[in-house]
């Protein structure tokens, strides 16, 4: 029950931390949407051996991460599932790969361990970027800024749809809970036996909130397309924004700043 509470609250706080106001929070949502897109294709397009090179790439999210006044340790605490799953994705390269790269003294560092922190940066750097777009940016506005690059309406009202009503399932999740619980005191989750019907209810109990949530949009006008957003025309401080966050993402992709500073350093 607590993590089914904890999670309906992380969701109403992503949309609490959307609705602060900051200069990220300020720009359009669709330079956001461009330039974590863009800063995702630069990230991974980094060799799997280039930790020096990608490193720099940080500099990004923590700016991003001080201009927005958002935590990077609030990232870390709602991504944290995602992150843990990201990291465990290379942890088998120090095995598939032992020849050394290099020597530190007395040790010795593989190709496969430098490969492994490596897809480990790159999706912890991906992933920041992924919030802070989230946690700066109404899902409304988001999905407007899709229609304008003319993404499919269905996909974009997916999305929408998902984001919503998650909390509406969460709490039918809660409510289910409470009452296995009440049935059965003492016992420790949902035993094994009662999952299948447990399961079943709740897809029944979601199919009927389902129909009465698209009773109440018809109601209310629905005609099969949403106005995600009032979308406000872009101004000449968005297009700076990008034009800079571009070449500056550009400048790190080609310029090994890792090593540069690394030299200046030794």
């Amino acid at each position: 029950m607590a993590d089914i509470e904890r999670a309906a609250r992380e969701l109403r706080e992503m949309d609490e931390l959307a609705r602060q106001g900051s200069p990220v929070h300020a720009l359009h949502p669709l330079a956001k949407l461009a330039v974590t897109v863009a800063y995702i294709l630069f990230t991974l397009s980094f060799g799997r051996y280039s930790i020096g090179a990608l490193f720099p790439m940080i500099l990004y999210p923590a700016f991003m991460f001080s201009l927005s006044g958002i935590s990077p340790l609030d990232c870390a605490r709602k991504l944290r599932v995602m992150l843990v799953m990201v990291c465990a994705v290379g942890l088998f390269d120090p095995l598939l790969n032992r020849q050394i790269m290099l020597s530190l003294g007395s040790l010795n560092v593989s190709y496969g361990t430098v490969s492994m922190i490596t897809l480990m940066l790159k999706g912890v750097f991906c992933l920041s970027a992924s919030f802070i777009l989230a946690a700066t940016t109404p899902i409304d506005s988001i999905c407007g800024a899709l229609r304008m690059i003319r993404v499919p309406d269905l996909i974009v009202r997916l999305l929408l749809l998902t984001f919503r009503y998650v909390s509406v399932m969460v709490d039918e999740v809660a409510v289910m809970t409470t009452a296995y619980k009440l049935r059965a005191p003492g016992q420790k989750g949902i035993h094994i036996s009662a999952w299948g019907s447990f399961l079943g209810q709740l897809l029944l109990r979601s199919m009927d909130r389902a129909q009465d949530l698209y009773d109440a949009m018809l109601l209310r006008g629905f005609r099969g397309e949403f106005p995600y957003a009032d979308m406000k025309k872009a101004g000449a401080g968005d297009a700076v924004f990008v034009l800079v966050c571009l070449l500056c993402f550009i400048f790190l992709r080609t310029v090994n700043v890792g090593d540069m500073v690394g030299g200046l350093i030794v």
